[in-house]
């Protein structure tokens, strides 16, 4: 497994990283075939897990905590807060109030005295950064954290943290973890671009695109709506009869046919695709049986030529996200009509 450091920390990462949300009540519910899957990777050569509170309500972690004993000095470990735990008001969020008391169950449930890599997981509107920025420089100057990133940050709100990081003297996002595939590529244009030029290590999450690039659905009729699932629950990233989606299938039989051409199979095109990106660290895997991963792993390596990369362009232009929704954050200003009329 190859391996890159992670922005200007000195830190070296395996450019595959293992994404935990589907361990626990949100996927694989078993959590010893989990932490035999966490074990795996981590034989594989993968050094580098990231985790959060929120996946599965904090069993996620628990889970990740059970798979490191013992193993907890060759992992880079990451996890994130911000995202509501439940419907208490002040339950997520930068607050101070708020990370402080979670980076304390973070740890409990991790069985660990230190974070390595402490994301804020969604900008905050309520919070000022300055005020997370000066909670987060606290966790790491007390040992509890090493260093700490964002996580799906639009680019002006990556700036504007590193201004107020130099200026108010804190400590200040060393890395950035946006979506990025070949179907949702509007990171390129401004995004990674700013992590560029602060220094910052970027992991990315989704380079499937949620299945759509796994060679699960070839055609219309492969999008089940009414069964269970992801699809169902996310209809407006999947309804093929919405427009947005259905330039996504388009797309997806033309990167199919591309890979065929190139000798390999879809989801290592993706993966090699995104890890393409010279602004790239690490790209995330989010396995939920230990069959995805095992499939997934056998394409570290992978790199893909001038010509292929060229094709990928034509298909799904630089900067594209086919369908907006899957960018994952809609600015406040356009999610609240009340901050838009007086």
């Amino acid at each position: 497994m190859k391996r890159r450091i992670l922005g200007g920390t000195g830190i070296s990462v395996s450019e595959y990283a293992l994404g935990t949300m589907m361990f626990g009540g949100l996927g694989n519910k078993d959590h010893d075939e989990s932490v035999r899957i966490i074990h795996r990777a981590l034989d594989a050569g993968i050094n580098f897990v990231d985790t959060a509170d929120v996946y599965s309500a904090g069993e996620s972690e628990e889970i990740v905590g059970k798979a490191l004993k013992g193993r907890r000095d060759e992992v880079v470990l990451a996890t994130k807060a911000g995202l509501p735990m439940d419907e208490e008001v002040n339950h997520g969020g930068g607050s101070r109030r708020w990370l402080v008391r979670q980076v304390e169950s973070s740890l409990r449930r991790l069985g660990t005295d230190h974070i390595d890599l402490y994301q804020v997981h969604r900008p905050d509107p309520r919070t000022d950064i300055d005020e997370t920025l000066s909670a987060l420089t606290d966790l790491v100057r007390a040992g509890k954290v090493l260093a700490v990133g964002s996580s799906t940050f639009p680019a002006e709100q990556i700036v504007e943290a590193q201004w107020v990081a130099e200026r108010r003297g804190h400590v200040r996002f060393r890395t950035e973890q946006p979506p990025y595939s070949i179907l949702a590529r509007g990171v390129e244009a401004a995004v990674l671009p700013a992590t560029q030029k602060y220094g910052m290590g970027v992991l990315t999450w989704g380079p499937l695109s949620a299945g759509w690039l796994s060679g699960k659905y070839t055609q219309a009729a492969d999008i089940d709506l009414a069964s269970p699932g992801r699809a169902a629950v996310e209809r407006h990233k999947f309804d093929p009869s919405l427009p947005e989606n259905a330039r996504k299938l388009q797309a997806v039989g033309e990167l199919t046919k591309l890979a065929e051409e190139a000798g390999l199979p879809l989801p290592h095109l993706a993966l090699g695709f995104v890890l393409a990106h010279p602004a790239l660290t690490s790209v995330i895997l989010g396995p939920r049986t230990m069959e995805h991963l095992d499939g997934l792993l056998a394409g570290a390596g992978t790199v893909l030529s001038e010509d292929v990369l060229d094709r990928i362009d034509e298909i799904v232009p630089p900067g594209t996200d086919l369908n907006p929704a899957d960018n994952y954050f809609v600015p406040p200003a356009l999610a609240d009509k009340a901050l838009r009329r007086r």
